[in-house]
């Protein structure tokens, strides 16, 4: 395992939390995404970046001290999908939302019942609002004087 100070040297920050950076940035995935592959080889004419700092597009201000860190082939998958840039930020994208919603598929169990559950509700009140209460909706009263 590589040191703090190892890892501050290679990419001139520490990394932060990102568990919940997808729920934090406008554009979720999108925006992560983007991020990851957007570094170009060089920055556009004009372009001034402090000492250490990478540019990004993407990143609010272009400046950004997270190197790239995707670069294809840079591992291997075991059903031979080809390892590049865009497939490995992909994968890194769908697990950071996963680690930022982790109750996700057990909410969208509960949904579903409830959805069934309502469904049903809404078929038992047809039925009693057409024969309950039509009987008392289409009854007719009628008024008949007293007699003298």
């Amino acid at each position: 395992m590589m040191k703090v100070t190892q890892e501050r040297d290679q990419v001139s920050a520490l990394p932060p939390d990102l568990s919940l950076i997808v729920k934090a940035r406008h554009g979720a995935c999108d925006y992560i995404f983007a991020l990851l592959t957007g570094y170009p080889d060089e920055p556009p004419a004009g372009v001034q970046l402090p000492p250490g700092a990478n540019y990004n597009p993407y990143f609010p201000g272009g400046s950004i001290a997270m190197g790239r860190v995707l670069f294809d082939g840079l591992v291997e998958y075991d059903d031979g999908t080809e390892a590049t840039t865009s497939q490995m930020a992909k994968d890194v994208t769908t697990f950071l939302n996963w680690a930022s919603e982790p109750e996700h598929d057990e909410r969208k169990r509960l949904g579903i019942k409830a959805l069934i559950l309502t469904t049903g509700l809404y078929f038992v009140s047809v039925w009693v609002k057409k024969f309950k209460w039509t009987p008392v909706k289409h009854r007719k009263i009628t008024f008949t004087p007293p007699k003298k």
